[in-house]
């Protein structure tokens, strides 16, 4: 619950600089990034090092658990592929494409296709129009916009890519946002 707070919170600064950015355009100021574009780079970036990081990782390692009471890293990456599907289907208002549980994969080569079959399904919720961005829709039982939704999708994988690379270090791995290119 604390979760959802902290994220509705964030979501409650985002979404209103958002507004403030598209107001000051229409004065003539300059601008940067707004609406859906606001938050695309950051989305870009989680996806970019969640897939290295699944790419990167050894079979071996996808069984890596650091206690029981945590999910495997095989399964953090399921997870985040059926959070994929389920946050931008949301955002869209399509019905969600996918009916697999990757959580339940074990094979490195499986998970990593299907979490890259994610994130080219989230691309195209990524190039949403700020109209249709601003638009109202109920996700997880609240009423806020797509932005909103595509946002906790961004904020979603920040999380789950902080798992990664402490599972990552623990296994001696550099993770790939610390990785020299």
């Amino acid at each position: 619950m604390r979760k959802y707070l902290i994220l509705s919170a964030l979501t409650l600064m985002v979404v209103p600089a958002a507004a403030v950015a598209q107001e000051r355009h229409a004065e003539g100021e300059e601008h940067h990034a707004q609406g859906v574009n606001s938050i695309k780079p950051l989305y870009e970036q989680f996806k970019g090092w969640l897939i290295a990081s699944a790419e990167q990782t050894s079979e071996e390692l996808y069984s890596f658990q650091p206690t029981p009471e945590v999910r495997t890293f095989g399964k953090i990456i399921g997870h985040v592929a059926n959070a994929s599907y389920l946050f931008c289907s949301g955002a869209t208002g399509e019905q969600n494409p996918n009916s697999a549980d990757f959580e339940e994969l074990t094979s490195k080569a499986v998970l990593v296709e299907e979490l890259k079959n994610a994130f080219a399904y989230c691309d195209r919720a990524y190039e949403m129009a700020d109209e249709k961005a601003m638009e109202q829709t109920t996700f997880f039982g609240q009423q806020n916009t797509r932005l909103w939704v595509l946002n906790f999708n961004a904020m979603h994988n920040a999380e789950h890519y902080g798992n990664i690379v402490t599972y990552m270090r623990i296994s001696g791995l550099t993770p790939p946002s610390s990785q020299s290119n």
